[in-house]
């Protein structure tokens, strides 16, 4: 299996083009750690995870696959997304894939589901179209 990297990721200049290099192509109920699956929600529970998870939020400026115009909004799920699929090996050996930048990336909830079942029907591939004072919550549009 190739790793994935944040690094030859941005340099895929469309949301497509990334989209396709993440896709995993997985199947809706695959099990990832089964029995273990504990570890894994100890693990983004922790505070290590969560410190991280900031980093890379604000690296990415809190946009869909790290990409300018594609913002998250507020109040919208929001997933650091492992480019590789992490295994409990690499949480009981405390691997560089779990908390290394280099392999993560910030992703809508719509778009991880997306990257792991492949089905493109769940993401959108354009930039959203803007109005004036959208992105200021206290302003009536138009007025």
């Amino acid at each position: 299996m190739r790793i994935k990297t944040y690094s030859e990721l941005v340099l895929l200049p469309s949301f497509r083009e990334r989209f396709d290099y993440l896709r995993f192509d997985g199947e809706v109920g695959m099990e990832t750690f089964g029995y273990n699956r504990y570890m894994n929600q100890r693990f983004y529970s922790s505070a290590e995870w969560k410190h991280i998870r900031d980093i890379v939020i604000v690296r990415d400026h809190g946009c869909d696959l790290g990409i300018d115009g594609y913002e998250i909004p507020r109040g919208a799920r929001l997933i650091i997304h492992h480019l590789n699929p992490i295994t409990a090996d690499d949480i009981n050996e405390g691997t560089d894939a779990l908390l290394n930048p280099e392999y993560l990336i910030t992703t809508t909830h719509q778009t991880h589901n997306a990257i792991h079942y492949g089905d493109e029907r769940l993401i959108t591939c354009g930039v959203p179209e803007r109005t004036p004072h959208d992105t200021c919550m206290w302003r009536k549009i138009g007025g």
